[in-house]
């Protein structure tokens, strides 16, 4: 049942008060005061919360999985890169998803580290490449991408390159893996067509009240692209990054996966990395009106009731310390919360200061295209709600300080 919604504010006045949870307090009431307690006592605790009544659990293992190089070209892109195209195939209960990997690696650089993240509507689309296979997956329509019958066609070719500066990641010794998101689930209110549907018991036809929703299902696909990221020897570590909603699914697989090295996320805001108590842009209710299918469905029950919630989004990214972690806003993106993004990159930040790590201190505040780069990153960009190249130059420098 859809609900009736609020105006969005967008005003800090109207914001309701609120108490921001203390990661370092269980759910019991127990004091947290290092490393060992956090792992042992508290971040289970905020994981099985996160899992069972935000995201969604996964209900079982897959039976079998397999990887399959379609395609390779060792003088991609000019002779600038190694191109591979690895179909993965998942199978469960006797069925069957098919998902495709793009992997280009520069050339001239042994064990490079890589940026794994979702594209929106097909491999083709972050680059002119001419031999990057097009998706025949459903794809959201688009007139400004050339995309009709929510059917991808060469016209779409090379339509979000602007998004992939993948000249830039080889000339710095990066390479760039991708996979079309619709093609582990198709990104609508639709249960029967995508990797859910592998999982179901006889005449099931969606998942069960705190079983995944989308966000968890991308984030699994994330994984499994990594079993593969994982075993290619030209592959020394893997960064996941993901943009807006695929930012979410970014996040939430760095923290249910650990062999991500680093993990981005540019412009994620509800559900991602914007605390959701402050009620600034959007709101818990709106995100689940728009977009049922995204949460799981035991997530329904803080629509419009942020205050009942006994975690907030800052306690997600904690579950990925002590890893690096780089959280991105920008200025124009109310509907994003980037105060709320600040904020939360702030309060997860003492549970990094556990490990020794350095994070974003209670005194540092949002300055627009001033970039506060730690172990815990942030910064918020000029501009709307979009991937720049001035993103990607603070990531890549960012990553710099780790990966190699």
């Amino acid at each position: 049942m859809l609900l009736a919604q609020p105006e969005a504010n967008y005003d800090e006045t109207k914001i309701p008060k609120f108490s921001v949870p203390d990661p370092l307090t269980s759910f019991s009431g127990l004091t947290i005061t290092d490393s060992l307690q956090w792992e042992e006592k508290r971040k289970l605790e905020i994981f099985q919360f996160f899992e069972k009544q935000i995201y969604g659990k996964v209900p079982a293992l897959l039976d079998e999985y397999s990887f399959k190089v379609i395609e390779q070209d060792n003088n991609a892109l000019g002779g600038k890169a190694q191109r591979k195209q690895i179909a993965v195939g998942l199978k469960k209960n006797g069925r069957t998803l098919n998902f495709n990997i793009l992997l280009y690696l520069p050339n001239g650089h042994e064990n490079a580290p890589v940026f794994l993240g979702y594209n929106f509507h097909g491999n083709h689309t972050v680059t002119n490449d001419p031999n990057v296979i097009i998706t025949e997956a459903w794809n959201a329509n688009s007139t400004d991408l050339k995309i009709s019958n929510n059917k991808a066609t060469e016209a779409s070719r090379g339509v979000r390159a602007n998004r992939w500066p993948i000249d830039k990641m080889l000339d710095k010794g990066y390479g760039l893996a991708t996979v079309y998101y619709g093609e582990i689930d198709p990104d609508k209110n639709d249960f029967s067509d995508g990797l859910h549907s592998l999982f179901y018991d006889e005449e099931q036809t969606k998942p069960k009240t705190n079983e995944w929703g989308s966000i968890a299902a991308w984030a699994f696909g994330l994984s499994r692209a990594m079993d593969y990221l994982d075993n290619d020897t030209n592959i020394s570590n893997v960064i996941v990054f993901g943009h807006s909603r695929l930012g979410k699914a970014a996040l939430w697989a760095g923290a249910t996966d650990p062999r991500f090295t680093g993990v981005i996320s540019n412009n994620s805001g509800c559900g991602g990395a914007a605390l959701s108590k402050r009620k600034f842009g959007e709101t818990i209710g709106r995100i689940n009106n728009s977009f049922p299918h995204w949460f799981s469905e035991s997530f329904k029950k803080y629509s419009n009731r942020e205050e009942t919630l006994p975690v907030d989004q800052h306690q997600l990214l904690t579950l990925i310390a002590p890893r690096p972690l780089y959280v991105a806003s920008a200025i124009e993106d109310e509907w994003a919360d980037p105060k709320g993004e600040f904020l939360s990159a702030q309060h997860a930040s003492k549970v990094y200061e556990l490990y020794g790590k350095k994070g974003i201190s209670l005194t540092d505040v949002h300055e627009v295209d001033r970039p506060i780069q730690q172990t815990l990153a942030y910064h918020m960009r000029s501009g709307k709600h979009d991937v720049t190249d001035y993103d990607w130059d603070q990531y890549i420098t960012w990553a710099e300080t780790f990966s190699r």
